[in-house]
């Protein structure tokens, strides 16, 4: 849908970037053959408020995530996720701890029975 590279995000300014966000919300209801009247009232917003976030002007975090859930593009929030990771150094130290050989029998196993 855009050309726009990864690096081009940072050169972008606030408003160029609300503006993509819109298009991606218009292109988005339209390839769903829904109306702005239709998308608003799903979501629970007006018109002129899904209006104004498809022209890229100011509306709240929560007007676009009901918006996104409305349109079912909720899966853009993959790339919000914090995956747990694992540094080198503790990888490195769990690696040393992690057991290379069985211990064979215990003492309390290798005592003779009284049979």
């Amino acid at each position: 849908m855009t050309d726009i590279s990864y690096n081009t995000w940072y050169s972008m300014s606030d408003k160029a970037l609300s503006d993509v966000i819109g298009r991606f919300i218009r292109h988005h209801r339209l390839k769903k053959n829904l109306s702005q009247a239709t998308v608003a009232e799903r979501a629970n917003i007006s018109r002129s408020t899904l209006s104004l976030l498809e022209r890229g002007e100011t509306v709240t975090v929560t007007t676009l995530l009901q918006v996104l859930r409305t349109l079912e593009l909720l899966h853009v929030m993959d790339a919000f996720e914090v995956k747990p990771q694992i540094s080198p150094m503790q990888l490195a130290k769990l690696e040393r701890e992690r057991r290379r050989h069985a211990s064979g029998k215990s003492k309390k196993d290798q005592q003779k029975s009284d049979w």
